[in-house]
């Protein structure tokens, strides 16, 4: 992390757009013109890939894979693949709000269309190259998307036997039979990995970085688990045995139960933790810095029967520790992590982050509470090796903490008002614009990196969360309205940026 920098937190869904969902095109240059003009130096992102169950870009298809949602129509459009009037959907979207199935419903069509046209001339030589470079995930992921097509998009343990235990004759014949879909799904992630690298390129030169996001599980329903179930805790019929999760929380009596499969670390640490060190391989060629989702479990993870309701009985069992660290960085040289160290931290969990070094993350909404952990979110406690957030994708906006009371969390009234007494007196307020009194704490703090969810530079209430954790459906949806960042407002920003010594590159990057 290079020192006092920050940014803003926005996924690409989130942009402004036509056809229902934010991309890689115009608006996302665009974002990028916006930060650059607030002297900004980062723009976090979540995980990319292709989404699955509840829409949550931490349940994909694939730890590899990018999100076809987020390939640019109009830059399919630009390069001859799509006709113009291919950009208007047969309904109008929302604006507000991504409405994820008719997102695809419209969009994967479109999707496979401009594949065939690309076969049709296109550039045969990058595409092999890419399929070449990319085979030992790539393969797998486009039969098994093919496959889900064919099965009714069910989960893969569901499909007939020799198809769900990858029988070499039953795969062979599937990848036969299925070669046109097969080719079509490669070809999306072309355009996507296209038009991912030449956003990074266009950051670059206005002089910011690109955090992305590792998930430390993947979904049950991936090619992932579907091509190496040997690496993951499974029953006889395919299902997890064992699901991750974590204790009763601030956001849930009965802690979460994400049900993700849980690794066999052995059988990883045998493999010199080879799917370890190609995920990261492969994020580190999209991005410059990786937020580390839920550093802790990798010192101790919380262990859930797979048939379990809740996440209440479970066990704390011990991670792989130094040694996949020392794996990743015998591979790969330094690694510029950033660990989420957030929820139980144990003095162990705190001596494998700092033994490499990795800074940590601390959110000042969560300064004021009654929670154990409170005092190292104030300001003055920081150290300069840390993230500081104002809030995160997990939790509600400034403006919707504030004015909601209990909301989503387990507090009691009683909490919520000797909270908000405490953070009246801690940063000297009566409450007036509350979101800009929390950014500008953060980013007057020590801490080395800020950074702030664009919800909380817009002052935006509860409506504009992107996620409830523990809640299945309704999440990831919140979009960007077309001209909601101003001028004013990166105005703003840049200020406070400049007065408390943030700016991105002095003199590189003017208003949008």
């Amino acid at each position: 992390m290079a020192p006092r920098t920050s940014g803003l937190l926005l996924h690409p869904t989130s942009l402004p757009g036509p056809g229902g969902i934010g991309d890689l095109g115009p608006e996302a240059i665009r974002f990028a013109d916006f930060l650059a003009g607030a002297k900004q130096g980062v723009w976090q992102v979540l995980p990319l890939g292709p989404t699955g169950y509840g829409d949550s870009p931490y349940q994909c298809f694939s730890a590899f894979a990018g999100n076809p949602l987020l390939v640019s129509l109009e830059g399919l459009v630009e390069r001859g693949l799509l006709e113009p009037k291919d950009l208007a959907p047969a309904r109008e979207f929302r604006t507000d709000r991504v409405e994820f199935a008719a997102v695809q419903d419209h969009k994967l069509p479109l999707l496979f269309r401009a594949s065939a046209a690309f076969h049709a001339g296109g550039d045969a030589a990058a595409f092999e190259a890419f399929c070449q470079q990319e085979a030992h995930w790539l393969d797998d992921f486009a039969l098994f998307m093919a496959l889900k097509a064919e099965n009714g998009n069910t989960s893969w343990h569901t499909w007939p036997r020799p198809l769900s235990v990858r029988l070499p004759e039953a795969i062979r014949a599937a990848g036969e039979r299925l070669a046109e879909q097969v080719r079509a799904q490669k070809t999306v992630q072309f355009f996507f990995f296209e038009q991912w690298h030449a956003l990074h390129e266009e950051c670059r030169q206005r002089g910011i970085r690109l955090m992305g996001d590792i998930p430390i599980f993947v979904s049950h329903d991936s090619a992932d688990v579907w091509a190496h179930p040997e690496i993951f805790f499974l029953a006889a019929d395919g299902r997890p045995a064992l699901i991750a999760g974590v204790p009763p929380d601030y956001f849930s009596a009965t802690g979460q139960l994400w049900g993700n499969p849980l690794y066999r670390w052995d059988v990883l640490a045998r493999t010199g933790y080879r799917f370890w060190v190609d995920r990261f391989r492969s994020l580190l060629s999209l991005v410059d810095l990786v937020r580390l989702d839920h550093f802790r479990g990798f010192e101790a993870y919380w262990e859930v029967p797979g048939k379990a309701q809740t996440a209440e009985k479970g066990r704390w069992v011990p991670g792989p520790g130094a040694a996949l660290f020392d794996a990743l960085q015998q591979e790969l040289g330094p690694l510029p992590i950033v660990a989420e160290n957030l929820g139980v931290i144990t003095p162990a969990v705190e001596a494998l982050r700092e033994r490499y070094g990795y800074p940590g993350m601390a959110i000042l909404q969560f300064a004021f509470g009654n929670d154990s952990a409170a005092d190292g979110f104030k300001p003055h406690n920081y150290p300069r090796n840390l993230v500081v957030y104002t809030g995160t994708h997990d939790n509600d906006t400034i403006v919707g903490w504030w004015n909601a009371g209990v909301g989503e969390s387990t507090r009691t009234a009683k909490q919520v008002e000797a909270e908000h007494a405490l953070t009246r007196l801690y940063l000297g307020t009566e409450g007036a614009e509350i979101h800009w009194v929390f950014v500008r704490a953060v980013l007057a703090s020590v801490a080395d990196t800020a950074i702030v969810p664009v919800q909380d530079v817009l002052g935006l209430g509860s409506e504009a969360r992107m996620n409830v954790p523990g809640r299945g459906t309704g999440n990831w949806g919140w979009r960007l309205k077309p001209g909601q960042l101003t001028p004013e407002l990166q105005g703003r920003l840049r200020e406070l940026t400049e007065i408390y010594g943030r700016a991105a590159l002095p003199g590189a990057g003017e208003e949008a």
